[in-house]
């Protein structure tokens, strides 16, 4: 038999080595995608995010009681990831490294603009309301506000357009800059507190549970936001999906809105022990449960609905654009309410208008 030339037998071997560091780079590949969810040989996982906060109950509920857990089944593993702002949720979800999570309007919004329409889709409401106006006692009117400093949670936040916004409509002038009749401070709520006491803000423009502490700090609440919606309704919290992640795997999608439908009946009927679990679960996260009392003050504020109340998200954006925080973007296609309806359709529920 004739033999291959030394070369020739070290290039062969060489083409072998490739191969198979080739075939183990690709395989290891598709346990990775697995692993995200992004593979058809393994268990889906769905990362979740929230805020532990009252206005995300639904979810922290969700997460505290196992609902989302017992709702996905054993296909499906949940891994849930917490935030204090939306920016970061939706840069996490950019960046692949979350598929759903629960958060505010403008977010929502800004996240569907930037992506031209193709990052996210709204697939169910949580909640409404819980948001005032906290001011000074002194303070009985919007004129007596010229010339004060108000704080909001971030500049272009959903709070800080919807002072803005009710400001330009009574005649007074804000800026990005801080300026204007009003001054508009924006600061991490967890501050908000501190800087009222000391003199340094007159007031704030602040979500629940900050409202509640602000009132029990000695402010007064001078404008509750409900009055200024429809019916009392706005939307404070949505949840969002990836639209990569709702393409890949709708069953999994399907059975999050029903774990968000289940939540939600459980905050609303069992209103006490949904209590207690936010208290608990916010312990957990950050080491100092939530005081009790606290979360019972400010529940009446809360509306926990499936529907999104999409027509106030277009109303925010719009007041949004008027104060010239944002640019006008259409928002078709933003709603994909399919799987929340077949899910209330299946328990008797009232149905909610795709926009």
């Amino acid at each position: 038999m004739r033999r291959l030339p030394f070369r020739r037998l070290i290039s062969l071997a060489t083409l072998a080595v490739i191969g198979a560091a080739t075939l183990g780079t690709t395989a290891a590949c598709g346990d990775d995608d697995s692993a995200a969810g992004g593979g058809d040989s393994g268990p889906v996982t769905l990362r979740l995010g929230y805020f532990p906060n009252i206005t995300h109950a639904p979810a922290v509920v969700g997460v505290e009681k196992k609902i989302f857990e017992d709702k996905l089944g054993n296909g499906i593993k949940l891994e849930t990831k917490t935030f204090n702002a939306g920016p970061a949720a939706i840069e996490a979800i950019f960046s692949g490294a979350l598929d759903a999570t629960y958060i505010g309007p403008n977010p929502t919004v800004n996240a569907f603009s930037k992506s031209k329409g193709e990052a996210v889709r709204v697939i169910s409401g949580a909640a409404s309301g819980g948001v005032a106006l906290v001011v000074k006692p002194e303070i009985t009117s919007v004129e007596q506000l010229r010339g004060k400093k108000i704080s909001t949670p971030q500049l272009g936040n959903t709070q800080d357009v919807a002072i803005r916004y009710w400001l330009k409509e009574k005649g007074l002038k804000t800026t990005k800059e801080g300026g204007g009749d009003v001054k508009i401070v924006p600061q991490e709520n967890a501050q908000t507190v501190e800087t009222f006491t000391s003199g340094a803000i007159d007031g704030a423009w602040v979500p629940e549970p900050f409202v509640s502490r602000l009132v029990n700090a000695g402010g007064k609440v001078l404008v509750d936001e409900r009055d200024l919606w429809p019916d009392k309704k706005f939307v404070i919290t949505n949840l969002i999906v990836s639209t990569k992640f709702l393409k890949a795997h709708p069953d999994a999608v399907k059975k999050l809105v029903e774990g968000q439908v289940a939540a939600n009946d459980f905050v609303n009927t069992k209103p006490d022990e949904a209590q207690q679990a936010i208290s608990d679960h916010i312990g957990k996260i950050t080491g100092k449960p939530l005081d009790l009392k606290l979360i019972k003050q400010a529940w009446p504020t809360l509306l926990f609905t499936n529907d999104p109340i999409a027509s106030s998200l277009k109303t925010g954006l719009d007041h949004a654009v008027a104060v010239e925080l944002t640019q006008p973007v259409s928002l078709d296609g933003l709603y994909d309410l399919k799987y929340l309806n077949e899910v209330l359709k299946t328990q008797g529920q009232a149905e909610v208008t795709q926009p």
